[in-house]
């Protein structure tokens, strides 16, 4: 495979616009990646749909206008392999039907790799409302009550994918579409790469930095349902700092985050800041082992949350631009001298 003068493999180009896969035709590319392209489609109706492309760069190169990607053979392998948890994949997620959970329509081969074709959605992602409000230069990046709602749905959606005996392994605010309701969406699933990486062949490894548990760094690693915990917890985290985390290979020689942690608790409630610090447990057997727990943790404090705003006064409510904890705290105070007056 030609490589650049950096020594990695060049880039692969998209399939040319206009491209025929099956009964579907390419509109344009949406994303790329080391792992995939993801295209924007229509089917013979006219409906668009979005195909994700299998074609991992340093095991495939395909060149500009052409449709059928070239495999050195020494990467043949490694190749086939990786297709082959891409195709079981899609089709395991095929039988999930979850509104949280990104509907895969359909799966072929066709070009010497496979796509899979999946619902496509009007809205944008986690990271880009990260974005939009780093760049308002707000203190906190999302209100406590919008992030517990979505993550709320979010995990409904984990849950069922666990269930299926199926682990994401690439859970960051990039891969969650938000609908224009702030209803969520589970993309992207790394559990192909992530199993290719793990048997050792030339795939390179393709952590996101900050989001990515311990044991990902380790080959060998116990993987469960604890390892895509951690990464709920990193994206709590960046939906309340704007930023990652620091990297849990780093964390281990000066771990940097409970100071990070610390200075959100003048922004959200302590219960929120301890459930991410939970999440973000180096040691796997230190987090919730099941989303399930984390969950009914989540829910108790918001239930917890809803029912103390609702007996505070009116004249206790302060602004949006106030800290929440701040805010609590007023509910409580609130609460506290109602007592005593009705014991006057």
């Amino acid at each position: 495979m030609s490589e650049s003068k950096a020594g990695q493999p060049q880039k692969s180009a998209p399939l040319p616009v206009g491209t025929l896969l099956s009964n579907y035709r390419i509109v344009k590319k949406l994303a790329s990646g080391g792992f995939s392209f993801v295209y924007l489609a229509v089917d013979e109706q006219g409906e668009p749909v979005a195909i994700k492309e299998y074609l991992p760069s340093s095991l495939a190169r395909r060149a500009s206008g052409e449709l059928i990607p070239l495999v050195p053979e020494e990467s043949a392998s490694a190749f086939r392999m990786g297709l082959k948890y891409f195709f079981e994949e899609g089709r395991s997620l095929a039988n999930i039907v979850h509104p949280s959970i990104v509907r895969v329509l359909n799966f072929f081969r066709e070009n010497g790799t496979v796509y899979m074709v999946m619902a496509y959605e009007e809205g944008k992602t986690l990271q880009e409302h990260i974005l939009h409000a780093r760049q308002q230069g707000k203190s906190k990046m999302l209100r406590e009550h919008v992030i517990r709602k979505v993550f709320h749905a979010l995990m409904n959606g984990l849950r069922e994918v666990h269930i299926h005996k199926l682990l994401h392994l690439d859970i960051k605010p990039g891969n969650i579409y938000l609908r224009e309701d702030n209803s969520p969406i589970l993309l992207d699933f790394g559990a192909a790469r992530q199993i290719l990486m793990a048997e050792g062949s030339r795939f390179q490894p393709m952590y996101t930095p900050g989001f990515a548990a311990p044991e990902l760094y380790t080959r060998g690693g116990a993987l469960g349902p604890w390892t895509d915990i951690y990464s709920i917890g990193a994206t709590l985290y960046a939906c309340m700092a704007g930023s990652p985390p620091q990297e849990a290979n780093q964390r281990h020689r000066e771990d940097r985050a409970p100071a990070q942690l610390n200075r959100l608790r003048a922004y959200y409630t302590e219960g929120l800041v301890d459930l991410v610090g939970w999440c973000l447990s180096l040691q796997a057997e230190a987090r919730p082992q099941s989303v399930y727990h984390l969950q009914k943790v989540l829910r108790e404090q918001s239930n917890a949350l809803i029912d103390a705003t609702t007996r505070a006064p009116a004249t206790q409510a302060l602004t949006d631009d106030a800290p929440l904890a701040t805010r609590i705290l007023s509910i409580f105070k609130g609460g506290e001298e109602r007592k005593r007056d009705r014991s006057a």
